[in-house]
């Protein structure tokens, strides 16, 4: 059995670190938004946990660098992992951070693929709702002419938008709120075609299965019928031999008398004298 490598190794003891330390992050992201006019000092904790997290991850980032054993090629197919890591920590991209950070934890945990899908659509669903509601609302609740003013109008729009709805209740009027309801459009877009990709995944995969098994039973009946057809065959020939042996016995046993006959004269032959002189 090949031994794990030292990346992946570390890569399995701190899964369940980074995902505590992502929720931890969410908190923190969420709190300032929720409760805008809660202590100077839970504001300051809140920004203090970011930054932790943040060093945490770009921590991990390093370490697997170092220990991958191609270095290039770790960095060109873990570019989610490296902008987790290099998002600058200010107001507009913080969002792009946590999604960046969730769907990082995500990646690495060990799942069947069809269970990692399905646990990134749920996730990525509930984290953009989420996370698009508190951006946008952080961004519109001071605007001078913004009517989302509270989480549940937040919470509103991002569903309208984010299901490509948009009833126009609610609706952002600066320009960084109107950049993240285009993310969000385009992510639902992304997600129910995905969704729809999926499911129709799972009906081929289905309909292959069924298939293999019907050609695995007609397989199965054709070599069974092919055994039956040839002991019918080996048992046709049995019958056919033994009337012709037998027959040929008989035969026999009905020359044998006869020629015993001719041998002895026929019957009568010994009652015939010769004629007397």
């Amino acid at each position: 059995m090949k031994e794990p490598s030292r990346q992946s190794r570390w890569e399995r003891r701190t899964q369940t670190p980074l995902l505590v330390l992502a929720l931890g992050f969410a908190v923190a992201y969420a709190v300032p938004i929720v409760a805008p006019d809660a202590d100077p000092g839970v504001h300051r904790a809140c920004t203090h946990a970011e930054w932790v997290v943040w060093a945490a991850f770009a921590v991990d980032y390093l370490m697997r660098l170092g220990l991958s054993g191609a270095k290039k090629a770790f960095v060109r197919t873990h570019w989610m992992d490296l902008a987790a890591v290099l998002l600058p920590m200010i107001q507009p991209l913080r969002l792009l951070r946590v999604v960046a950070t969730l769907m990082l934890v995500g990646r690495r945990a060990r799942m069947a693929p069809q269970i990692r899908l399905t646990t990134y659509v749920a996730g990525a669903v509930v984290g953009l709702l989420m996370f698009g509601s508190l951006a946008v609302l952080s961004v519109e609740r001071d605007a001078p002419n913004g009517n989302i003013k509270n989480l549940g109008d937040a919470l509103w729009w991002s569903v309208t938008t984010m299901t490509t709805v948009g009833y126009g209740d609610h609706s952002p009027t600066t320009g960084l709120g109107r950049l993240l309801a285009v993310g969000l459009m385009l992510s639902g877009i992304a997600l129910l075609g995905v969704v729809t990709a999926n499911i129709a995944a799972w009906f081929i995969s289905r309909f292959e299965r069924d298939d293999l098994v019907e050609r695995a039973q007609t397989a199965a009946i054709a070599e069974l019928a092919g055994e039956v057809r040839a002991l019918r065959a080996e048992i046709a020939a049995l019958s056919g031999t033994g009337p012709v042996g037998a027959g040929a016995g008989a035969g026999e046993a009905g020359h044998a008398p006869d020629a015993e006959v001719h041998a002895q004269g026929g019957p009568g032959a010994g009652a015939v004298s010769a004629p007397t002189p």
